[in-house]
């Protein structure tokens, strides 16, 4: 077992005190820092993700994630064609690969928040005859396209690395069918809608993840789930009660069935002001969180204490690394020694590390970060 192991199994185990895994949630900012000569371009390397980790020192990779069941959007075969609809000068409206009608910068796809104007279901027609046949979880080019992630999975699995299912969450699936606006009127307009979208989103998630179960186990399933914002909960509890918690709760009781005994982690991706849900979650099994952002009020020191059986990822904000200096140093001192005491910490960045970064402010962040965690 090598370091990088022995740190996300402590992590696991919520060991206090242990050295903590060191890794990143992700970067918005990396085309800048390229464009400037202070990282490689990605023509350049091969591993690009192995290359970031050995130039901001975290630690090597420990968990190794499957897809295959969807992430910000349900995994259709086939997907939409991506195509332009229309120039809008310094915008185009685009048909992405989830059948949205989305406004682009020009050229651009990634490092900002699109403008999504259109969802492909309107009704429960639109629903059967544009979408619901693409999630047909049978179809045998899906075992094929998984195939090589899975082959990988089993080598990781046994050189003793944990091994994660990205799912796609139910309000996240939901959402980009139907579009965050017009799926609170269906809740009340529709719910038969709604529940036939989720009955198939389970049918669909649970048989593909009961194949990737016949090679590996889990040790953590990621529901993508960005259920918050930064005043709480975009819906309701008993919304999410009533067109959520029982399709999950099914595929929870299966996933840990079929998973020879491995203890199951369930994680919550959700960004905004997470606190309002944590019970609520907590009760149908999830205990790990994820990114919670600072900058929507989320404490992970508090969380850490409120919910002492919860695993932590996250909680640096965003903001500070940008500024430096001592308020950096004051935030790292806050959550720093209170959170590697209580154990189950991983930090990172509240989400991506934004444009506003620059690289040694970044790079000042990662110097201090390893007194903490090594």
């Amino acid at each position: 077992m090598n370091d990088a192991v022995r740190k996300i199994r402590d992590f696991y185990a919520m060991t206090p005190g242990a050295p903590i895994y060191q890794k990143e949630f992700g970067y918005y900012v990396l085309d800048r820092w390229i464009s400037e000569g202070y990282l490689k371009p990605r023509s350049q390397v091969g591993d690009y993700d192995a290359y970031l980790r050995q130039v901001f020192g975290f630690d090597e990779n420990a968990v190794q994630m499957v897809a295959g069941v969807g992430d910000c959007e349900a995994a259709f075969f086939p997907m939409f064609e991506e195509k332009i609809l229309e120039d809008r000068g310094e915008h185009e409206l685009v048909q992405d690969r989830a059948g949205r009608k989305v406004l682009y910068f020009k050229g651009r796809r990634d490092g900002f928040m699109p403008q999504y104007l259109d969802h492909p279901v309107k009704d429960m027609e639109s629903w059967e005859r544009d979408i619901k046949w693409r999630l047909n979880p049978d179809q045998p080019e899906r075992d094929a396209q998984i195939a090589p992630s899975l082959q990988r999975a089993k080598a990781a699995q046994e050189r003793g690395e944990a091994i994660s299912q990205l799912v796609s969450g139910g309000y996240m699936y939901l959402r980009s069918l139907i579009g965050g606006e017009a799926l609170l009127y269906k809740f009340y307009d529709e719910p038969e809608l709604i529940h036939d979208c989720m009955s198939t989103w389970l049918a669909f998630t649970d048989a593909r993840i009961a194949c990737h179960q016949q090679t590996v186990s889990f040790d953590e399933v990621v529901f993508d789930e960005d259920i918050c914002y930064n005043h709480g909960s975009l819906i309701s509890p008993d919304m999410i009660r009533a067109f959520l918690f029982p399709y999950y709760q099914q595929l929870f009781d299966n996933m840990k069935r079929r998973n020879g005994g491995r203890k199951l982690h369930i994680m919550l991706a959700t960004d905004g002001w997470c606190e309002p849900v944590l019970e609520l979650y907590q009760s149908i099994g999830v205990d790990y969180i994820s990114p919670c952002e600072a900058a929507s009020g989320c404490d992970v020191v508090r969380i850490g204490r409120e919910h002492p059986e919860m695993l932590i990822s996250g909680g640096i904000d965003k903001r500070l690394i940008a500024r430096g200096g001592d308020e950096l140093k004051r935030h790292l001192e806050y959550i720093m020694p209170a959170m590697r005491a209580r154990g189950g910490y991983i930090p990172t960045c509240d989400h991506g590390v934004p444009e506003e970064v620059t690289f040694e402010k970044y790079m000042e962040y990662r110097e201090l970060m390893k007194g903490y965690c090594e």
